[in-house]
């Protein structure tokens, strides 16, 4: 029996996580952590029955508590039940799917508490890579990544060794945007930006795939994942999503990993690795798909992705600042405060007013943060 821990139990890759457990008799859950939607934690409590679950909100925990009151679960709050939850005794598999870098915090917990990571929170790595791999390899734990794209990456990498690689091959569907001008996109509406063409995800980082910001994201969160240098790093877009991401040997071969837009894949193969078990869902029919396209992506245009590189190469404490940038950024356009392009304008002015720190410590980086919404308020 693998015992699991889900943080963000109520979001997107949480709740397809424990769609997962439903169907594996051999997985458990004995913590769940959620931000504040206690009505689905509820019911998750309820159903599988934790031995821990947390809620970041106080006041939706000690409302929680008392719904729950018939049960054994222990409910904790704030972040210390994050930490709690991230290292509940008996689970062997942590699954960081909460949005943010509130996840860092949690993921440590976990790894000093000597469990495994199934990882779906990029802040973690974008934020704090140059913290969490050498600690990762120095406490002997591993990290499993949960993102489509990367989890595509891991897999082609079975077929090879590390020493022979010569580059990744990051794909992205382009977004719903990724055709438009600069013209076009100077009026678009929340609900544009939400119409994902491929994937089924969560608003902020449906926003942040409109944007090309996630790529960007995903771009750094690999460089530490696979200990590869940015240059070495190329980022394509693959319409039909078909293609989740590839690999390039020295020799010139190329491994790619296909299959269907269903996050449950990554999930499940990075709480099974090495095996792949049977999954339900659509299969690919090369018949009816008839092509896979290619397209640069549009940089001018979107400019998530290069500035997401830039800050990446800049290290230090700068992809901090530009993932802190848009998380505000996302926020602002969400509630309608602010125009799609602004989010860009936003992240720049962030990067172009920010010293950077060369190596900092988490506490630094948690600062940094907190002057990165400073500032953005503070204009």
């Amino acid at each position: 029996m693998k015992y699991l821990s889900v943080i963000g139990s109520t979001g997107s890759i949480g709740t397809q996580t424990l769609d997962i457990v439903r169907s594996n008799q051999d997985l458990s859950v004995t913590a769940l952590a959620a931000g504040k939607n206690i009505d689905l934690l509820e019911q998750q409590i309820r159903e599988f029955q934790p031995k821990i679950a947390a809620v970041y909100d106080e006041a939706r925990a000690s409302e929680l508590k008392l719904r729950i009151k018939d049960l054994d679960t222990k409910v904790v709050s704030g972040m210390d039940g994050l930490l709690e939850a991230a290292s509940e005794p008996s689970c062997s598999v942590v699954v960081t799917a909460i949005v943010g870098m509130i996840g860092i915090r949690p993921t440590i917990a976990a790894m000093r508490a000597g469990k495994d990571i199934a990882l779906a929170n990029k802040e973690t790595l974008v934020t704090a890579g140059h913290i969490i791999m050498p600690m990762a390899k120095e406490l002997g734990v591993k990290i499993y990544p949960v993102d489509s794209e990367h989890s595509a990456i891991f897999q082609c990498l079975q077929s090879g060794e590390q020493k022979d690689l010569d580059s990744l091959i990051i794909t992205a569907s382009g977004g719903p945007f990724r055709n438009k001008t600069l013209e076009e996109l100077q009026n678009v509406t929340v609900e544009d930006a939400l119409k994902h063409p491929n994937w089924s995800m969560g608003r902020k980082i449906t926003i942040d795939s409109a944007t090309l910001v996630n790529k960007g994201l995903e771009v750094i969160e690999a460089k530490w994942l696979f200990d590869v240098d940015f240059d070495r790093i190329h980022v394509v877009v693959q319409p039909q999503s078909v293609i989740h991401s590839m690999i390039q040997y020295q020799d010139g071969s190329v491994i790619a990993q296909l299959g269907t837009p269903d996050m449950k894949l990554p999930i499940q193969y990075a709480l099974f690795y090495p095996e792949h078990r049977p999954l339900a869902g659509e299969r690919l029919d090369f018949a009816a798909l008839k092509e896979i396209s290619f397209q640069e992506p549009p940089v001018d245009v979107l400019r998530g992705l290069p500035l997401a590189c830039k800050a990446g190469k800049m290290g230090g404490s700068m992809p901090t600042v530009f993932n802190a940038a848009n998380e505000k950024a996302v926020d602002l356009f969400l509630n309608r405060k602010i125009k799609f392009l602004d989010i860009y304008d936003i992240i720049e002015d962030t990067m172009e007013a920010h010293k950077i720190q060369k190596d900092p410590s988490l506490e630094e980086v948690l600062e940094t943060e907190q002057w990165v919404y400073e500032h953005i308020e503070s204009r």
